[in-house]
């Protein structure tokens, strides 16, 4: 490709010359380095005016170092009287699977945001045994509409896996007041009849009431209303769609069996010590003081964590629920699958893999609550921050992680792990390159057909 100059960044070298290989060209020379005070520098090997400038520079573990290698490079380019510059923020930008479709918007130059859809379509299609019977899974309420584009890509049925990250134990109600039942226990003191105001001077002798004189608050069924049938009650509880909602108990981000002891904070907050005889304010199912118990607020009811001046759960409200997820240790949390995967492969697909405590929640779940044969666990973007590639390798419902190659991932680390399939994705980067320099239309690349 005459006119054209490909640079790379220190985040993903190899995926740089991968496309270069694809385009029949080599990486242009740069040198990047850091002066003796931290500060970034980069020198430009090869003479960039009038020329189409390409920078490939993906995340990284050192994602501040990156950026700021980036800007410098972009200004660099600049000085030096290149023609164009397709990178983020300068005349066109070249992306791949946003977290957020909405980041376009933030960007004043055209913006190609391609899919990897295609990519893990024709992946699945030519490596996954059984595939037409699969189910595509999400984990989380934020990626439906990705589950469900790879569901009609392949012409499978899709469930989703949601986290109640709200769950509290109940809070006191009448039935937990010793005072409304002790008032039960007790037959009332009836009044004088000369104080009861609501005596009136009737005869001595008692009047018989004639109850059919009382018409019925119950509506009359019409004559011509079918009365449903013993087979229609049966079927309400045997409809297919209620079996196929199941849900489990999450403690500490694993699956435990209903039996599990229950564990959390309690819904009561902590006060003094308890009176002799009587419940503390540690025991979670009894209410230490009576007249208290009519009168607590749900507010004093969130655990003692919480301030009670903003919101208890403001953390927890993003799609992503890797967050609430393991962050509190003891508490506990309902986990609820929707869709039928039983005695079936399971795609779980989100974006990127970050952490794991979402991924192994969920696939625990498809697999002891469902009844999945086997788990893929599916992204684009492996990042696997902290020991999540780890975790989620020892974790026995995971067959198989699938992600590409858009974050660099050591040879090391995958030589490590058995389970870690990673695909090629420079072709599509190349193809785009390609078609953006002689000004071709990329909406083919969208719809990749085999």
């Amino acid at each position: 490709m005459r006119g054209v100059q490909i640079f790379s960044g220190n985040s993903h070298p190899l995926l740089t010359e991968t496309v270069c290989e694809r385009l029949g060209t080599s990486p242009a020379k740069v040198d990047l380095g850091k002066f003796s005070n931290g500060e970034t520098n980069v020198n430009v090997g090869v003479s960039v005016r009038n020329q189409d400038v390409y920078i490939i520079q993906s995340g990284s573990e050192k994602i501040n170092d990156s950026v700021m290698e980036l800007l410098i490079m972009i200004s660099a380019c600049k000085g030096g009287s290149a023609k164009s510059i397709t990178v983020a923020g300068v005349d066109h930008v070249i992306t791949l699977d946003l977290h957020a479709s909405q980041m376009q918007g933030f960007f004043a130059k055209p913006v190609d945001n391609l899919f990897a859809e295609p990519f893990i379509a024709r992946w699945i299609r030519n490596n996954v045994h059984g595939w037409r019977e699969a189910v595509v899974v999400s984990k989380n309420a934020g990626g439906t509409k990705r589950v469900t584009s790879l569901a009609d890509t392949l012409k499978l049925n899709f469930g989703i896996v949601t986290t109640d990250r709200r769950r509290q134990k109940p809070g006191p109600t009448l039935a937990d007041s010793t005072v409304f039942f002790e008032a039960l226990d007790h037959e009332p003191t009836p009044l004088p009849k000369d104080q009861d105001p609501f005596v009136t001077s009737q005869p001595e002798e008692t009047q018989a009431l004639d109850f059919n004189d009382i018409p019925s608050l119950r509506p009359e069924t019409p004559s011509g209303a079918r009365r449903p049938s013993e087979l229609e009650a049966v079927n309400e509880y045997t409809d297919v769609r209620v079996r196929d909602v199941v849900t489990g108990r999450l403690v500490q981000g694993h699956l435990v069996d209903d039996d599990y002891p229950p564990s959390g904070p309690t819904s009561m907050p902590a006060s003094g010590d308890a009176t002799p005889g009587q419940p503390s304010y540690q025991d979670s199912e009894a209410i230490p003081d009576s007249m208290a118990a009519s009168v607590i607020s749900t507010t004093s009811s969130l655990p003692g964590d919480h301030a009670l001046g903003g919101s208890f759960d403001a953390a927890d409200s993003s799609d992503d629920e890797e967050g609430s997820i393991g962050r509190s240790v003891e508490q506990e949390k309902t986990i609820t699958l929707v869709g039928d995967v039983r005695d079936r492969t399971v795609f779980l697909v989100d974006d990127m893999i970050d952490k794991s405590g979402s991924w192994i929640a969920a696939a625990e779940t498809v697999v002891k609550r469902g009844g999945a044969k086997k788990v893929y666990c599916i992204a684009t973007h492996g990042l696997f921050g902290d020991s999540s590639l780890e975790q989620m390798e020892a974790c026995e419902s995971i067959n198989y992680i699938v992600v590409t190659n858009t974050f660099p991932i050591s040879p090391q680390v995958a030589r490590k792990s058995k389970k870690l399939i990673v695909i090629d994705i420079s072709s599509l980067l190349s193809e785009s390159i390609r078609r953006h320099h002689y000004g071709e239309s990329v909406s083919a690349l969208f719809h990749l057909n085999d």
